[in-house]
């Protein structure tokens, strides 16, 4: 088997699973936006971030992080919003630590020729992802990256995984590998474009998140190190 890339998913996957209080993430955006309506506002827009994964799951629809804020009765622009995003990025600092293993895994794989793509499903813009790479001393190695809040629609829909074979430059999906922690977007979806699909199985996805389908993969790891002589052993 030719393996021309390997295509990463992002939370779960290069940063490893947290679980987090999704409507504490909200209050950190409401108390700097409107300090004195917080918790309604949070409220608010948890219910539109659910709706937006909903359609995600349902209909692969995907959303960005400005159409949850207005859906919230927000807008978002101006002074009120930027203070916002930034207490949303700083409460989530700790949460998208890179895996230890990423950095020493993408730079042994682009030594060996095989493209590094990230296909994630996101509602948060390129920057904010960049920002996280950069910060880890990943970006560099990043060959291609598909966030689906440019795109149309979210993993396991086809369209999203041929984006992210467009990005690393790939024609060929039975040349690519996905790596990713969930049966249904990732594996699932990788499977049904014809990619091949490695599963890292730590990750404890909310019901509202679960698809109809679980993906059989290809193999699994039980961790990202564990990748390389896997991907050694399809090329030779």
């Amino acid at each position: 088997m030719t393996v021309d890339a390997v295509i990463f998913d992002w939370g779960g996957t290069l940063t490893p699973w947290h679980t987090v209080d999704l409507h504490d993430q909200w209050r950190s955006y409401a108390r700097a936006y409107d300090p004195t309506h917080d918790d309604s506002v949070a409220a608010a827009l948890l219910a539109a971030e659910d709706e937006a994964w909903r359609l995600a799951r349902d209909k692969q629809l995907a959303t960005t992080f400005e159409t949850i804020v207005r859906a919230a009765g927000l807008e978002p622009s101006g002074p009120a919003h930027l203070r916002g995003v930034e207490a949303f990025r700083t409460w989530w600092e700790p949460h998208t630590r890179s895996d230890p293993d990423a950095g020493p895994l993408l730079r042994a794989l682009r030594e060996r020729g095989i493209k590094v793509g990230v296909l994630s499903n996101t509602i948060w813009p390129r920057d904010d992802h960049e920002l996280v790479f950069r910060r880890d001393g990943l970006l560099d190695l990043i060959d291609g990256a598909v966030y689906t809040s440019e795109i149309a629609h979210t993993k396991p829909h086809p369209e999203a995984f041929l984006a992210a074979m467009r990005a690393v430059r790939v024609e060929q999906p039975r040349h690519c590998v996905f790596v990713g922690d969930r049966l249904f977007d990732d594996i699932h979806g990788a499977r049904s474009a014809g990619m091949r699909a490695v599963h890292v199985p730590h990750s404890q996805i909310p019901a509202g998140q679960l698809g109809h389908t679980l993906g059989e993969p290809d193999a699994v790891i039980e961790r990202l190190a564990d990748l390389l002589p896997l991907v050694d052993r399809w090329r030779a």
